[in-house]
């Protein structure tokens, strides 16, 4: 085994850990949308001003599902895909209905 390689896998497993902290974090900040959904409002009504609630609900299940997709090594990549997706309908709600 080379020098390179042999601190390469440190460094791999140390940013698994890391995204799959991460990804624990972000589930925990979707579990909040349900105890504590008054904390999302705020931000929750800029992107979608009608139904808001409904949607402090739609997205904290949609950052539980990315962040244990995140957290579970084999389904990252599929996390990703649906943060990006996620990311991307937040954004376009936020410009659709910026006043």
């Amino acid at each position: 085994m080379t020098a390179a390689a042999a601190t390469a896998v440190p460094t791999a497993k140390r940013n698994s850990r890391l995204v799959q902290i991460g990804g624990l974090v972000l589930a925990g900040t979707g579990l909040a949308h349900f105890a504590k959904p008054d904390l999302f409002e705020g931000i929750t009504k800029q992107a979608f001003p009608r139904n808001t609630d409904q949607h402090i609900r739609i997205n904290g299940s949609l950052e539980t599902a990315i962040g244990l997709g995140l957290a579970v090594p084999k389904a990252r990549k599929a996390a990703v895909i649906g943060a990006i997706g996620y990311v991307a309908y937040l954004g376009g709600n936020i410009v659709r209905n910026a006043t």
